[in-house]
């Protein structure tokens, strides 16, 4: 049997096997993305000798700094070592039938200016807002939702203390106000304190009088929220374990640190920036999974005229006279350009993408100083079922299935699992974001199944003397689906299949060193002008021509496109 797909380019595409076609399909929503996949070769992009620009990896952040430098008009290719774009934000179907966003999972940070810029819209993205955006039970059968509705917050957190349902929304104003001092920096380069320029003093001595008054007002809250503990900042709001416990986990999400580390207030406000289609705060869900989101950007990529190249590891960058000069492919071809941004980590572009001969040597020292331990061990299941909660017993899909399924019941629960981090060996008692998307986006599973997402900590990417992940994997998982069955009695029952992916796994397959999904640890050590590594905060490297980026850069980790789009900037700036 044949299948035809009409493609953007108005060709046809024949494919024998229908799995594959399928495959198409539901990745590239009928876009050329897995060319050295899956399409016939007389209609595979032809690899040209030269290009103005090349991006190594295809993650959001490439796809992002990619999609910019077409449209100011300069030829782009991009290569991608996995069969498909998207970094650690794809759809994947390890099971038929079954969508699985792999890694990332729920979308709030990407920037709107970038959607519109972009045309997102008309390739494909829709973001499905969650309402409540969290739910979390409790051991006793209690519960906490929280969402946009103000009204619904406050009546949920009344049941726990009068006086936190008073100063919540008292909370959400200061961080309100401390995003709109901070988040204008996310697009600013940051200065080179070492070697302060002309231009560096203007743009924030300019953002320094504009936000004066704000800065006067908010110093003290400010600096708590930088450089304090999430513990700290949350005790002083609020008394009751419920609410604290919740709001805990974005702290933690993706760093190795518990709530009570200095630097984790910051970690909790960069997760809680970001906006679902206007309403500030809000988490939202990518219709067809993240995939969704980076398959939009692939078909505004190719609709400017990126060259995409999957299935393509970069080999070498090439390096002549202290300029880059390209790149050399696996597969042999030397790729020219004088302009090569690097969507990869550090420790891949600098470490074992290229010669450290051609690096001065206190530069490759920084770079070796990064700290990866952030580790991330993700869970995927594919459910016959809706899990049965015991604090919202019902078989059917109700609000506490559409958001954030918080498992971690008090502050201490938190600092234990951390304990057994600091130990190098798996929680005991892990930490688990959930979500079941299938519940707001019905093309992910077949119907009456779902998807589940299961985020979990703490899992370090070295193990302790005697333990390996290899004997862990199992175990962890094990530990996981009982953990969930003790608040969903059903739980067990209804696991078709399971899917882990450990610190390991992460690096391997998705490229991501350590298991770091934010491309290295984010604490004020590495964050704004020491991000990625002193004196090149500015997207640039020591060797001209050079960029990096993706999420190594400021404003750091999330699906943002931020670091992409600010790199995009200064490559222009610099032409």
């Amino acid at each position: 049997m044949q299948t035809f797909i009409n493609l953007q380019s108005n060709q046809l595409l024949t494919i024998k096997n229908k799995h594959l076609a399928y495959k198409i399909v539901n990745y590239a929503n009928f876009t050329i993305i897995l060319f050295n996949t899956y399409i016939r070769e007389d209609f595979v992009t032809k690899l040209k000798k030269r290009y103005d620009a090349i991006i190594i990896g295809g993650g959001h952040n490439g796809l992002v700094t990619a999609g910019y430098l077409a449209k100011a008009g300069l030829s782009v290719a991009v290569f991608e070592r996995r069969y498909i774009t998207g970094g650690c934000a794809v759809t994947e179907e390890p099971w038929e039938g079954f969508k699985i966003s792999s890694l990332s999972y729920v979308n709030s940070l990407f920037k709107p200016e970038i959607i519109d810029d972009l045309n997102l819209r008309q390739h494909g993205f829709e973001m499905l807002p969650r309402e409540p955006s969290s739910f979390t039970p409790f051991p006793n059968g209690d519960y906490l939702m929280l969402g946009p509705d103000k009204k619904m917050n406050i009546e949920q957190i009344s049941k726990f203390s009068k006086k936190d349902a008073k100063a919540y929304p008292l909370y959400e104003k200061m961080l309100d106000d401390m995003s709109q001092i901070l988040e204008p920096m996310m697009t600013m380069v940051p200065p080179n304190p070492a070697k302060l320029n002309f231009s560096d003093l203007c743009t924030y001595g300019w953002f320094g009088l504009k936000n004066k008054s704000k800065l006067e007002k908010d110093w003290a809250e400010l600096t708590r929220l930088m450089t304090g503990s999430a513990t700290d900042m949350l005790d002083e709001w609020f008394e009751s374990e419920e609410l604290k416990t919740t709001l805990a986990t974005d702290a933690v999400i993706g760093a190795n640190a518990s709530p009570s580390m200095p630097g984790t207030a910051y970690v909790l406000f960069h997760h809680v920036m970001g906006e679902c289609n206007g309403v500030r705060g809000v988490w939202g869900y990518m219709r067809g999974g993240m995939g969704g989101l980076t398959q939009s950007l692939t078909k505004s990529c190719v609709s400017l005229g990126v060259d995409i190249f999957t299935s393509s590891p970069i080999e070498k960058i090439l390096v002549k006279n202290g300029r880059v000069s390209g790149v050399l492919t696996k597969e042999g071809n030397e790729v020219l350009a004088n302009i090569v941004a690097s969507n990869a980590d550090c420790e891949n572009t600098f470490m074992k993408l290229m010669d450290e001969k051609d690096l001065p040597d206190n530069f490759v020292r920084d770079v070796k100083r990064i700290n990866y331990d952030s580790a991330s061990v993700k869970i995927n299941l594919a459910l016959d079922g809706l899990p049965n909660f015991t604090a919202c017993p019902s078989d059917k899909a109700g609000p506490w299935h559409r958001g954030t399924i918080h498992i971690s019941p008090d502050m201490q629960y938190i600092e234990d699992a951390y304990s057994d981090s600091v130990a190098k060996r798996p929680s005991e008692r892990p930490i688990l974001e959930c979500t079941i998307p299938s519940v707001v986006d019905n093309t992910l599973a077949p119907s009456g199944k779902h998807v589940m997402n299961v985020f979990t900590q703490y899992g370090p990417y070295e193990l302790r003397d005697g333990l390996s992940w290899e004997t862990e994997k199992e175990k962890y998982m094990d530990r996981v689906i009982d953990i969930l069955t003790e608040y969903a009695p059903n739980l067990k029952d209804i696991v078709l299949h399971r899917q882990m992916f450990t610190p390991q796994d992460i690096e391997k397959e998705y490229g991501a060193t350590g298991g770091s999904l934010f491309h290295g640890r984010m604490t004020l050590d590495q964050m704004f002008a020491m991000r990625p590594v002193p004196g090149y905060a500015n997207y640039r490297s020591p060797i001209k021509g050079l960029y990096m980026c993706g999420s190594s850069c400021h404003p750091g980790g999330g699906v943002m496109g931020t670091p992409g789009l600010n790199a995009s900037k200064e490559i222009l700036k610099d032409r």
